[in-house]
């Protein structure tokens, strides 16, 4: 069974939140931080390291 990324995530997020209840503050600054470190001059280091 292949499941899209995107929705792997959403579930994981999901459970993630609801299971460990973190401060709504650190789930914004986590998601503002991956958005922003993504369009960085650091992704192409973050994408070979991850490949």
């Amino acid at each position: 069974m292949d499941v899209p990324l995107w929705i792997a995530l959403i579930a994981v997020g999901y459970l993630g939140v609801k299971l460990i209840r973190p401060p709504a503050w650190l789930v914004v600054v986590l998601l503002l931080g991956g958005y922003l470190l993504a369009d960085s001059l650091l992704a192409p280091v973050i994408d070979t390291a991850i490949k």
